[in-house]
Order: structure tokens, then sequence, then C-alpha cells
């Protein structure tokens, strides 16, 4: 979990445009079942999305809410120890540097933790795992997003490419076909959907 490392400092998502927090809404999803299995009152709320457009975003969402119908916690919780827990490991490692390099706890964590810093996020203690998880990037996106972590638009924007549009859709879509995935395969599709979406407005001209 991701928190500012000054919280009297935050106060302005108000002010946050309806459209980036509909993104920090997705982002932050996206994190929450990232970081943890959910819990049988998230599933449902999750099965109670209403009809959606038939959009690949909408589409994802359906998907999402079909597999919350469906999933038995119990099981979404196994589910989530085998493809990110495991014994020795799960049968994904969702980190920048694993990703981006081969190995963990390389380059792109000491830059995402320089980046970090400078944006006055901070890991929240007792969080296991590093900063470049996905779960963890996925909600300091969605803080940037609806102002709980107060950065300009310019730096948002900059975070993004440098810290997820290189690898997370890859993540997202190994996360889609993970022979363990089946609740989680529709959580891939979404992110990448989100991806697909973050992407295509990165490239937009300013």
């Amino acid at each position: 979990m991701m928190r500012p490392n000054n919280p009297a400092d935050g106060g302005v998502a108000a002010m946050a445009d309806p459209l980036d927090m509909q993104r920090a809404r997705f982002f932050a999803l996206l994190g929450r079942l990232l970081v943890a299995p959910p819990e049988a009152a998230l599933l449902q709320g999750l099965s109670g999305l209403g009809s959606q457009p038939a959009t690949p975003l909408g589409q994802a969402c359906a998907a999402l809410a079909e597999a919350a119908r469906l999933g038995d916690p119990s099981a979404v919780e196994r589910e989530y120890h085998e493809l990110f827990i495991g014994v020795g490991r799960g049968e994904l490692l969702p980190f920048a540097s694993y990703y981006l390099t081969g190995f963990l706890h390389e380059r792109p964590l000491a830059l995402l933790r320089d980046d970090l810093r400078r944006l006055g996020i901070e890991r929240e203690e007792g969080a296991a795992e590093p900063e470049d998880h996905l779960g963890f990037l996925c909600e300091a996106m969605a803080g940037l997003l609806s102002g709980e972590f107060p950065a300009a638009p310019e730096a948002v924007a900059a975070f993004y490419q440098r810290h997820l549009r290189p690898w997370a859709g890859r993540a997202f879509a190994d996360l889609e076909k993970a022979e363990a995935a089946r609740f989680y395969r529709a959580v891939g599709a979404l992110g990448v959907a989100m991806i697909d979406i973050e992407t295509a407005a990165a490239e937009l001209p300013a």
C-alpha cells in the first residue's frame, strides 16, 4: 500500500477532473485486487456492476462482474496464492524490475524509488513487497490521478510513461492467460484495457 509521506499536503481530490477520478477508480481497483485477494464483500460489490458499454473497457468490466458472481472467496484466495505467492514463488512475478531486466530489485526499482521520493509517496509500514509491484504502482497512479498524492499533470503523465507503460500491459496480459487464473483472468483483461486506453491517450497531441 502507498501513502503520502506528508498527509497534510493532501485534500485536493475534490478538485480533480471527473475523467481523472474515473481513471483513478479503475487503477485503485486494480491495485486492490493485485495486492491482496478480494474478500466476500468486494466480490459481491463487483458482481453488482451494471450494464456496460460495448467497448473493450466495458466488456472487461462485464467479464469481471461475471467472474465475481461465480467466484467463491476461498477459491479466489487460493487462486491468488498460486498466482502471486506459491511455494517458493507464484506463477507470476508482477514487478517492474523482473519484467524489464529479468531480475528482482534492479535499476527500475531504484529509479522508481527516486521518483516516489520526489512525489512525496512512500510505502506503508508492514508492506512486504518492493515498490515496483504492479499493485503498488496502480495504487500510486490512482493517488496521483485523484489528487491524494498532489502532482502536476505533467508529473502524473511522466510517472505512467516511466513506470507503467514499458511493462504493465505485458504483465496484465500474462495474468489474463496464466494457468492458475480463473477470477484473475478477468482482472488481467481489465488491466490490459486500462493500459491500452492510457497508452493511446498518452500518444495524443498535447
